[in-house]
């Protein structure tokens, strides 16, 4: 089973910037959703980005306007660039692939953890105030 493999976390002061990169297998790349999840401690995984194999994205509220998910086909990669950080960001970040094709990029059930099944080991962020 490929499981995909994160990096670039650290820790960064507000306001600061990080950019995360999730590498995975070039088939589990061109066929599904793709996206990134935090979970903050004590607390439930959640939903930041996902992005479909047109490259149609959709962030939580949280994040908007503030992170950028994208991906690099050539490399089998995805990017989120992390701008304007807040310590409310703090969390471990993690990436995930093979949600169901049929789902819509564009519904909150995309954003929904639950929808994927192959999960990296996950990279920490960390923002000081």
């Amino acid at each position: 089973q490929v499981q995909p493999v994160e990096s670039g976390g650290g820790s960064v002061q507000a306001g600061g910037s990080l950019r995360l990169s999730c590498a995975t297998s070039g088939y589990m790349y061109a066929y599904y959703l793709m996206g990134w999840f935090r979970q903050f401690p004590g607390k439930e995984r959640e939903g930041v980005a996902v992005i479909d194999s047109d490259g149609s994205t959709n962030y939580a509220d949280a994040v908007k306007g503030r992170f950028t998910l994208s991906r690099d086909n050539a490399k089998n990669t995805l990017y989120l660039q992390m701008n304007s950080l807040k310590s409310d960001d703090t969390a471990m970040y993690y990436c995930a692939t093979n949600a169901p094709s049929t789902l819509d990029v564009g519904s909150a059930l995309a954003l929904d953890p639950a929808q994927f099944n192959h999960w990296g080991q996950g990279t920490q962020v960390t923002v000081s105030s």
